[in-house]
């Protein structure tokens, strides 16, 4: 149930017939590439380490500031997690979009990390809980939902301990990579400079502009201090975008892209503290549907261990880890696995548990913000934010799609599906009548 499903979709490539690049930025054109191949990336999770590994591929120039002094200070520092489609009855554009994103993510593991160590294209199967997210119906069709996704046979019920006949789906074209590394991998592409331990404050236009005519973008330190400057800025720092998008703006009037944060917590044990009956509970394949279950990959001590997990806490600012969220978790286990919940039981004790809790951001309409946030009032600065809980699955393909819009390339997804993912799309639901312009 592994490799062998694999080929047919996530390893073809990701450029298709319509995708011609003469539609590709036909709704970006007021978002004018820069003529000097240099952009400055703030943040270096997975969206940043994307967009910046994207663009040096292609020949930029890539200044990664980043406040934290390693790779995984945030949110890429969970220790492992799932690259998986998104399922829906009406195969919803997050659906689409999240076909496409899996693709891109599984193709980028495979180029730089070590399989069964970094990454495995394991599939995962969805434990349908209250029956939620079940496939389209109708015939399948080349990289549609069907292809990606199947009803789960006994066998793999089975396997998973759940008990006979109990609704799932079976991921074949998905797997489970340890974030860190990914970020790390991406980083190491030559024209990267990252700046570790700056703080991003401010972005605000410079005075002048360059020799070609170009707004330049100055990013400053909280001393008022330029850490760096160029035409294109990309704002790539999850909720930490947040205070630089208001500090943009007139005082009273709310940031252009409306971030929310959503601070996650798993938790996570050794494989060694388990007796042999329960390490022949554990599932031979990460299990997902009231968050996810996923076993044999190092835990943050280095040794091999099994991941249960995430809380959802919106409005939170701060990421401690809390004992009763390793609780929350336990309760999330019995739902998911109840056999193997139970069998746990004892693994949850107080200091014997481990938690890791990291924050990210949302946006009110589920999908990313990718691309420039408003080229008419801010020329050059572009942002790749709002992931959720699905960064692993969608930060590779939001830096190839803000690569293919500079460089005019086939697009890592449908033009109608990217024009979803658009940054820019809150600016023009406020716009003046008569102002916006069609996506």
């Amino acid at each position: 149930m592994g490799a062998e499903h694999l080929t047919p979709a996530w390893a073809k490539p990701i450029e298709h017939p319509f995708y011609n690049t003469r539609r590709s930025r036909q709704h970006l054109r007021q978002a004018k590439p820069p003529t000097r191949r240099e952009v400055v990336v703030i943040g270096a999770g997975l969206s940043g380490s994307a967009v910046a590994h994207s663009l040096a591929l292609r020949g930029w120039q890539v200044t990664v500031i980043e406040q934290g002094t390693g790779v995984g200070a945030g949110a890429s520092g969970l220790p492992v997690g799932l690259a998986a489609p998104h399922v829906s009855p009406d195969d919803s554009v997050l659906s689409r979009i999240t076909r496409a994103g899996v693709r891109a993510t599984l193709q980028r593991a495979q180029t730089l990390l070590t399989a069964d160590t970094d990454w495995a294209p394991t599939g995962v199967l969805e434990h349908r809980v209250e029956g939620k997210r079940s496939l389209p119906a109708g015939p399948s069709w080349p990289d549609s939902a069907h292809e990606w996704s199947t009803p789960a046979s006994a066998e793999l019920i089975a396997a998973a301990g759940l008990p006979p006949g109990s609704p799932a789906l079976w991921h074949g074209l998905a797997g489970w990579i340890r974030p860190r590394q990914l970020v790390s991998a991406q980083l190491q592409t030559p024209g990267i400079r990252v700046m570790w331990g700056q703080t991003a404050a401010r972005v605000q236009i410079g005075p002048g502009h360059t020799e070609d005519g170009e707004t330049t973008w100055q990013v400053l330190d909280p001393q008022g201090q330029e850490l760096a400057r160029a035409s294109l800025v990309v704002l790539a720092s999850a909720y930490d975008t947040h205070p630089l998008l208001q500090a943009l703006c007139a005082d009273g009037e709310k940031p252009p892209v409306p971030l929310n944060p959503l601070r996650g917590q798993i938790s996570a044990g050794e494989m060694q503290a388990l007796s042999a009956s329960q390490r022949a509970q554990l599932p031979p394949f990460p299990v997902n549907g009231h968050g996810s279950f996923i076993s044999g990959v190092p835990t943050l001590t280095g040794q091999a261990g099994w991941f249960i997990g995430s809380t959802f806490e919106r409005q939170c600012v701060k990421a401690p880890v809390r004992e009763e969220d390793n609780a929350a978790n336990q309760q999330r286990l019995s739902t998911l696995l109840p056999h193997l919940g139970a069998s746990l039981q004892d693994q949850f004790a107080p200091g014997q548990v481990q938690g890791w809790a990291g924050l990210r951001c949302t946006l009110p309409d589920r999908l990313p913000a990718v691309g420039p946030i408003n080229p008419q009032r801010w020329p050059g600065l572009w942002m790749v934010s709002g992931m959720g809980a699905r960064g692993i699955s969608l930060a590779v393909m939001a830096g190839e799609l803000c690569a293919a819009w500079l460089e005019n390339e086939p697009l890592p997804l449908a033009p109608s599906l990217a024009r979803h993912l658009m940054a820019e799309r809150f600016s023009l639901q406020t716009a003046p009548a008569g102002s916006k312009r069609s996506l």
